[in-house]
């Protein structure tokens, strides 16, 4: 990616300051520093933002062509609909959850930039639909996460009334009801988005001029992923069911989509 050094340094430097202000609200429900956290963020959104721009004027394309790029793209999106959500919803501890694995992310990028070949011709993208491709299957990745997480604070929630531990955190952590509804909202956003991203590379595969091969580790975990999710979808809205069981599925979903990005990715002949 572009060399902004510095800049980037300084997003993780001020996305650490917002970190530590939600978790100072966490820990003791304060306000203010919630309140603080939060623009921080919004300085990292805006940051993050222009440092892509900065790519795309640099390269003339989307900055998404390695899997350092896409890690990075990857946590732009999780800060973008986290600011986004909190303002909707106002749910309580979401936003601290989502950029712990934001923060994460981007300091992966950093590190795995860092240790990466500086000599390695990484993967170019041909065609606009690659690039839709790439694109909508990593938005779809952030309603996924979106849905993980809610799914774990539904669980956490379930726990402490089970143990009927009444305290403050019960009742910031959200409504079960409504954690339960978001994150099948969330699921219900994704699977089109991957579904569509799904045919797109496939068409992209049989149309380039590059090496594609349909029975890919990274395409058919994809594909895989695809199923589980509309399994979930079935389960909820076909079967009816939903709580404590469809969090717990859920979540290892999410764990399987992560073993598709990470590991299936590293296996592929041709994906990041």
């Amino acid at each position: 990616m572009f060399d902004f050094k510095w800049l980037y340094e300084f997003i993780i430097f001020i996305y650490c300051l917002s970190l530590i202000g939600y978790f100072i609200d966490f820990i003791q429900y304060n306000r203010k520093a919630n309140r603080i956290a939060f623009w921080l963020l919004s300085m990292v959104w805006v940051l993050q933002t222009l440092f892509l721009l900065g790519e795309m004027l640099a390269y003339s394309n989307f900055p998404i062509s390695t899997i350092y790029d896409g890690l990075y793209f990857y946590a732009w999106i999780l800060v973008t609909f986290s600011l986004v959500i909190n303002r909707l919803f106002r749910v309580d501890f979401f936003i601290f959850f989502t950029n712990v694995l934001g923060f994460f992310l981007m300091v992966l990028h950093i590190f795995t930039r860092a240790n990466s070949d500086a000599t390695e011709q990484s993967m170019r993208l041909v065609s606009e639909l690659l690039v839709t491709h790439i694109t909508l299957a990593m938005v779809s990745y952030g309603f996924f996460t979106f849905s993980c997480i809610f799914s774990f604070m539904y669980l956490l929630q379930y726990r402490l009334l089970k143990e009927k531990r009444w305290n403050k955190w019960l009742l910031r952590l959200g409504d079960l009801g409504k954690l339960d509804s978001l994150s099948y909202i969330a699921v219900v956003l994704g699977v089109p988005l991957l579904l569509i991203a799904n045919i797109l590379g496939v068409i992209w595969g049989y149309t380039s001029t590059d090496v594609f091969y349909i029975f890919d580790s990274k395409t058919l975990g994809s594909f895989v992923v695809l199923g589980v999710y509309l399994t979930y979808l079935a389960l909820r809205v076909v079967r009816g069911y939903q709580g404590r069981a469809m969090a717990l599925y859920n979540t290892l979903a999410f764990l399987f989509l992560l073993v598709n990005f990470f590991l299936f990715g590293s296996l592929s002949n041709f994906h990041f």
